[in-house]
């Protein structure tokens, strides 16, 4: 594997997805001392609109066969392409990153071949200087900052009052869909990297991941009118939250967020994650503090415009 004697470079199959998981296990606990990425982290990847396990992802395993990192490269909007690796702390320094980034980029042209300026993004731990030099020698920048943040439910949820005037409940498949996507198509409509899909197509995304499950979604409405909604999924992600511009600092999307949480913990969940631009223009890092979540990874977004200077071709 370029010149990496001992290792093998292939496409994962499905059977792979539990030693997969390990490594990303191993990265969260060395980054972060928690574990944040595991196995449904993976399936809600690999479940994704167009991706290709046998051209899209790429795993490497040692002499015996125990894999030992990974990589994905997946569309992410018509000129953009987002992409991860990660490589076991037992095997950082041989060269592995740089290989599997190699293939990163050669997958990442052949998606955007037909766009004079493609966005090519990679997705890295906050702090981490080897990878962040590789990327830089490749010519790409930092752009963004993220946060993965948690709170624990090890002790009872506050039990949560919607604000004067609003209701909150489950949602009603599939007619509540459209207010849902309506609401959180309004609500990100400014954050950077957004990119608005069709209903249709956002419906079938949803619906067809592994961890749909409406009966943890939530719509807040004012009256008859739908002005807040939540998504959320298996393992205790919290997926999109959004209020209609109208209508925030009503303290409708706290009390969104502790409903979920109380219905997390009734299923026995022990925490709700989620994750969240830090630079978010609404100020949805300051209202999940205030609902009692932390904190608990960061990573960084980094990006090249336009093709790869020569000498980082693969």
């Amino acid at each position: 594997m370029n010149g990496l004697p001992g290792f093998q470079v292939r496409a994962p199959v499905q059977g792979d997805l539990g030693a997969i998981a390990e490594v990303l296990i191993a990265d969260d606990l060395l980054d972060a001392g928690e574990i944040v990425l595991d196995a449904g982290f993976l399936r809600s990847m690999w479940s994704r609109d167009g991706f290709d396990l046998a051209t899209d992802a790429w795993v490497v395993a040692d002499g015996t066969g125990t894999i030992v990192g990974y990589a994905h490269a997946m569309r992410d909007g018509p000129d953009v392409v987002d992409s991860l690796g990660v490589v076991h702390p037992s095997h950082r320094g041989r060269g592995l990153g740089s290989s599997l980034l190699d293939r990163i980029e050669e997958r990442a042209a052949q998606l955007l071949a037909e766009h004079p300026a493609p966005h090519f993004r990679h997705a890295i731990n906050a702090g981490d200087g080897a990878a962040a030099a590789m990327l830089r020698a490749r010519g790409l920048r930092p752009v963004r900052h993220f946060w993965h943040m948690g709170i624990d439910l090890t002790e009872p949820v506050e039990q949560s009052h919607a604000p004067e005037g609003i209701e909150i409940d489950g949602v009603a498949p599939p007619e509540d869909l459209v207010a849902v996507h309506a609401i959180l198509a309004a609500a990100f409509a400014e954050d950077w990297g957004y990119h608005p899909q069709p209903f249709d197509r956002w419906a079938e995304d949803h619906v067809s991941g592994p961890n749909y499950d409406p009966t943890l979604w939530l719509l807040a409405r004012d009256g008859e009118v739908p002005v807040g909604a939540l998504t959320a999924g298996e393992h205790g992600w919290v997926g999109e939250i959004g209020v209609l511009g109208p209508h925030r600092g009503r303290g409708i999307a706290a009390s969104l967020l502790r409903r979920s949480f109380a219905m997390f913990a009734g299923r026995g969940s022990p925490r709700v994650l989620l994750n969240v631009d830090a630079e978010n223009p609404t100020g949805a890092t300051a209202l999940y503090e205030r609902v009692g979540m932390r904190v608990i990874k960061r990573w960084d977004l980094w990006e090249r415009i336009g093709p790869p200077p020569p000498h980082a071709s693969p």
